[in-house]
């Protein structure tokens, strides 16, 4: 499967990107409500975060060219909103 390149708002901190804000796919923009894990790779940052609504994402940041795609999408489930 290929990943979708998607583009990301980050926090800029003393790093450069250090941490995903806000995902754009399409015509939606996701506001980011929580990094759940980062993972790193040769190259290459994972971010899993939550959005609003709670679907889930693994973002990929490939850092040497500044792109960044998705490589996971997990929507949540009707029974998981009403817990």
């Amino acid at each position: 499967m290929d990943e979708l390149v998607v583009r990301v708002e980050c926090y800029a901190g003393y790093k450069g990107d250090e941490r995903p804000l806000r995902v754009h796919l399409g015509t939606n923009a996701l506001e980011v409500v929580n990094v759940e894990d980062r993972w790193y790779s040769p190259g290459a940052t994972y971010f899993r975060i939550a959005v609003e609504g709670g679907d889930r994402y693994v973002l990929r940041h490939e850092e040497a060219q500044d792109v960044w795609s998705l490589s996971a999408f997990r929507a949540e489930t009707r029974q998981a909103r009403t817990r």
